[in-house]
């Protein structure tokens, strides 16, 4: 019987990409909107390790299952780190995707494409319901360019560039991200535990 674990987000491409990553696990991967209601988690932290945690132990604790969270966020050096931690809303509470988009090519305006350096991080947490926690991290580096491009993806995907490949994040099959983001490197470093788990 499948190990069942649930994925503290409503976000629909994110529950994806997690389930396409662990595929080959016997796990039964469920979000939030099967788990049932579950009380809102502020994410607060000033990190993305301390956000993880918080959602994936409340979580848990509420559920009384095994729960995995993660935060996520884009990093870009000539912001010092921005939009980090307030990624999702970077232009606003509930101001969505497009909205942050614009408001990060404003910020960096027309630096030369070898000063809009970037990375996608990612951190996971795993919590037991008796609040037993774990960690992984997971960097993607690129650089941000100057309009979007690409149909795929979400956030700040079509401005990402890889540069060895040269396209953005919106701009790869599912297929071609999950090999090289941020999360599927979280991800790797969760597959020891998930496989006990999922055996």
């Amino acid at each position: 019987m499948a190990f069942r674990l649930i994925v503290a987000s409503g976000n629909a491409h994110k529950i994806r990409e997690i389930k396409e990553l662990t595929a080959h696990l016997d796990l039964e991967i469920i979000g939030l909107a099967e788990a049932g209601q579950v009380p809102p988690v502020e994410e607060d932290g000033a990190t993305f390790q301390e956000n993880a945690a918080k959602k994936a132990l409340e979580t848990a604790r509420y559920l009384g299952q095994w729960v995995l969270a993660d935060d996520s966020g884009l990093e870009v050096d000539a912001l010092d780190g921005a939009p980090g931690v307030y990624s999702a809303r970077f232009a606003g509470e509930g101001r969505g995707d497009a909205a942050n988009n614009e408001l990060l090519l404003s910020r960096l305006g027309q630096l030369p494409l070898e000063e809009r350096s970037a990375q996608f991080r990612c951190v996971m947490a795993l919590a037991s319901p008796q609040g037993e926690l774990q960690f992984s991290e997971g960097v993607c580096r690129g650089v941000i360019g100057f309009e979007p491009r690409g149909a795929n993806g979400f956030g700040y995907d079509p401005l990402f560039i890889v540069p060895e490949l040269g396209r953005t994040f919106a701009e790869l099959s599912s297929e071609e991200k999950n090999r090289i983001s941020h999360r599927s490197r979280a991800i790797e470093g969760m597959l020891a535990i998930l496989s006990r788990m999922g055996q």
